[in-house]
C-alpha cells in the first residue's frame, strides 16, 4: 500500500523496484507521493556555513578537507549575531528550514559548541525548523542540542558501506550510524542521505537505500546528492551524473521511505526546469535555496521563485511539531 512504512525491505525488493522501467518508477512513486505529500508543495531550506575549511577529514568530494587544494579559504565560526541576520534573510526569501553547517570531524564540548547552542535558540525564535551539520555527536551532545531547541540533525550515510571506504578512511561507516542513532535518542529529527556521482555502483547506491530504510525508524529527511566536482578534489574528473540516475534515486527512495522529505539536494545548479521538474514528479518535495550550498554552487533565489512560478509550486510552511 502506498501508505504502508516498512523497516524490513530487502535489497532485492528495493533493486527491483529501482530497475522498474522508468516511466512505470516515476508513475508509482507519485501515486505513494500524492497519498502521503501534497504534490504541489516543496519546503525552500537555506544551508549556510558557519565554519568554513579547514576540515581534517578526507572525503573525496568535499572542497573544505584541509588536504585538498581548493579555492575555499579557512574561516573562523560565524557570530550568532551574523547567523540570525542570514537566517532571518532566509525567513524572508521563503526558506521555513534553516541549516547550519561546521566543517569539524565532530563536535567538541567548548566555546563554539555554546555558540552554536546560542544560535540554535537564536533561530527557533523566528518559527523556522532548525537543522545543524556539525559531524560526530555524542549522546550527550545531541541531548545539549535537543534542549537548545534543534529541530533536525543532518549525517549523510553518502554511499553504501562497500563503497564507503574508498571515499573516506577518516571516519567508518559505523561512526556515522552512531551518530544517528543518538540524534534519534535524543529525539531530534533525523536528516540523512547521500551523494550519487562519487564512482559507485547501481548495487552501492542501493546498499545506501537499503540502510537508509531499514534503520529503525526512517529518517524524516532523505536529501539525494548529485556530485558537483570541484578543482583539487580526488573527485574533480568525474562525469555529471544523469537526471534519470536522480530520478530513479528519488522515485525508490519516495515508494520506500513514503512518509520522509526527500530532498533535490546538491547539483540541481546543473538541472534545467525540465530536469528538476522530473524529480518533482519522482517525489522530491523539498529544495535548498540560495546561491550556495556550503561551498557548492546552487541556483539563486529569483531563479527558484521563477522555477516555482512556473511549475505553480508553493513553499512548505515550516513543520515544527513534536516528535516526541
Amino acid at each position: 500500500m502506498a501508505t504502508d512504512v516498512r523497516t524490513d525491505w530487502t535489497r532485492e525488493e528495493i533493486s527491483e523496484i529501482y530497475h522498474l522501467p522508468v516511466l512505470e518508477l516515476i508513475h508509482k512513486a507519485g501515486i505513494v507521493h500524492r497519498t502521503n505529500h501534497d504534490a504541489q508543495e516543496v519546503q525552500v531550506c537555506t544551508l549556510l556555513s558557519i565554519k568554513t575549511g579547514g576540515c581534517p577529514e578526507d572525503c573525496s568530494y568535499c572542497p573544505q578537507a584541509a588536504r585538498y587544494s581548493t579555492d575555499v579559504a579557512v574561516e573562523k565560526l560565524l557570530s550568532t549575531e551574523r547567523v540570525m541576520e542570514a537566517a532571518l534573510e532566509a525567513k524572508d526569501a521563503g526558506s521555513t528550514r534553516f541549516c547550519m553547517g561546521a566543517a569539524w570531524r565532530e563536535v567538541r564540548d567548548n566555546r563554539d559548541f555554546d555558540n552554536v547552542l546560542d544560535m540554535v535558540k537564536g533561530v527557533c525564535t523566528l518559527g523556522m525548523e532548525v537543522c545543524c551539520t556539525l559531524g560526530m555527536l555524542t549522546s550527550e551532545q545531541a541531548e545539549k542540542l535537543k534542549q537548545a531547541g534543534l529541530y533536525a540533525y543532518n549525517h549523510n550515510l553518502d554511499t553504501g558501506e562497500d563503497h564507503y571506504k574508498e571515499i573516506i578512511s577518516t571516519r567508518t561507516y559505523n561512526d556515522r550510524l552512531n551518530t544517528l542513532s543518538y540524534v534519534r535518542d535524543a529525539k531530534i529529527s533525523v536528516c540523512s542521505g547521500g551523494i550519487i556521482g562519487l564512482g559507485e555502483t547501481i548495487k552501492d547506491r542501493i546498499d545506501m537505500l537499503f540502510t537508509l530504510s531499514t534503520l529503525p525508524e526512517h529518517p524524516e529527511s532523505v536529501p539525494v546528492n548529485a556530485l558537483v566536482p570541484v578543482p583539487g578534489t580526488p573527485l574533480e574528473d568525474l562525469e555529471k551524473v544523469s537526471v534519470w540516475d536522480m530520478v530513479r534515486m528519488i522515485a525508490t527512495a519516495r515508494i520506500i521511505m513514503p512518509k520522509a522529505m526527500v530532498r533535490l539536494s546538491a547539483g540541481r545548479v546543473r538541472m534545467n526546469t525540465e530536469e528538476q521538474a522530473l524529480c518533482f514528479l519522482a517525489g522530491a518535495n523539498s529544495i535548498f535555496a540560495g546561491d550556495k550550498l556550503l561551498t557548492t554552487p546552487n541556483p539563486g533565489i529569483k531563479s527558484d521563485q521563477e522555477l516555482f512560478q512556473r511549475l505553480d509550486l508553493k513553499p512548505r510552511p515550516a513543520y515544527k511539531q513534536s516528535i516526541n
